[in-house]
């Protein structure tokens, strides 16, 4: 009688065990649902497109920098920077969650997915935009600010709301894209100069056959969402890629300035001859034989060039003051 009660208590607490844990299963904890949904904030704000913005402008800062470095402000800068370019690509999120609902490569992001209501969403982009701009602005000093606030305007108000209507928007969006390193430079220097346009320059002729080929890639994406770029207003290719060429040419040349402004030495123009005749060269194979796989080295080489230039530079740094 005995060993039947323990037989009946032994298979009511394996009973109850296997309920908890489905009961576990079916209701995950406070903190499996905390960590998602801190997951789902740092989702929206893009780190690796941070972590891109903030070498970018931990380049220009360091160039800029005359005599030995300030590393506490320098960490300023990039507290400032961080905070600006996480709360703008979650605003531009926000801004494109229908969109971004009509395509498979971005209908997983927080807002289509409905990971993150969307005005918790609004109200925390804001929150984080508007601090890193003070911040520039009153801990760095006002030029920065005003250099970030230019791209929180041109990136918000004019690029993404374009995509819709003309595909001059690629052209737009490298204006905004290309301010960082120059958010760096006048945060060390406290004034603008001739090497810091060269610095705009070199980024804003990269992004062109980035951005384009990444839009090539995806065009049917983009054609059933309603964007308006290139690829899709004109499907056969051909002013893709010739605009593709053009501005790796471009780049070329102008990718060897910052030995000739005496920003850095021969070292950065042995590197640059290099890594820009590689990035013309799948520009132009691409323009021979276009094929999605051909538009993706042209994205890959692009990928390579940016960290290799921009740490190159920082480290042929040419010392002139």
């Amino acid at each position: 009688m005995r060993l039947q009660q323990n037989e009946i208590y032994t298979m009511r607490s394996t009973t109850a065990t296997i309920q908890n844990n489905s009961d576990t299963l079916n209701h995950p904890s406070k903190v499996s649902v905390l960590v998602r949904r801190v997951s789902s904030y740092i989702e929206l704000t893009k780190p690796r497109m941070v972590m891109m913005i903030l070498v970018t402008t931990a380049a220009g800062f360091y160039l800029g920098m005359q005599g030995a470095v300030n590393w506490i402000l320098f960490g300023h800068t990039l507290i400032g920077a961080g905070l600006t370019a996480a709360g703008v690509l979650g605003l531009n999120q926000y801004i494109e969650r229908d969109v971004d609902a009509l395509m498979p490569r971005t209908q997983h992001r927080p807002l289509p997915a409905g990971k993150i209501h969307d005005m918790e969403a609004l109200i925390f982009c804001v929150f984080l935009t508007i601090s890193g701009m003070l911040y520039l602005t009153f801990v760095v000093n006002p030029i920065s600010g005003f250099i970030i606030s230019l791209i929180v305007v041109s990136y918000l108000f004019f690029y993404t709301p374009l995509k819709r209507s003309t595909s001059l928007c690629t052209l737009i969006g490298a204006f905004p894209g290309a301010l960082p390193p120059v958010v760096g430079w006048v945060a060390a220097q406290g004034k603008l100069s001739g090497s810091a346009c060269v610095l705009f320059a070199i980024l804003f002729l990269w992004q062109l056959p980035h951005s384009l080929a990444i839009a090539y890639i995806y065009r049917e994406d983009y054609a059933n969402a309603g964007l308006k770029l290139l690829p899709v207003i004109h499907p056969d290719g051909v002013s893709t890629r010739r605009q593709i060429v053009i501005n790796c040419v471009a780049l070329f040349g102008i990718g060897l300035l910052p030995t000739l402004f005496n920003i850095s030495g021969e070292i950065y123009f042995i590197v640059a001859l290099l890594v820009g005749g590689m990035f013309l060269i799948s520009g132009i194979y691409f323009e021979r034989k276009p094929t999605v796989k051909t538009a993706r080295y042209v994205l890959y080489a692009s990928l390579l060039y940016l960290p290799l230039i921009f740490i190159t530079m920082a480290i042929d740094k040419i010392s002139i003051y």
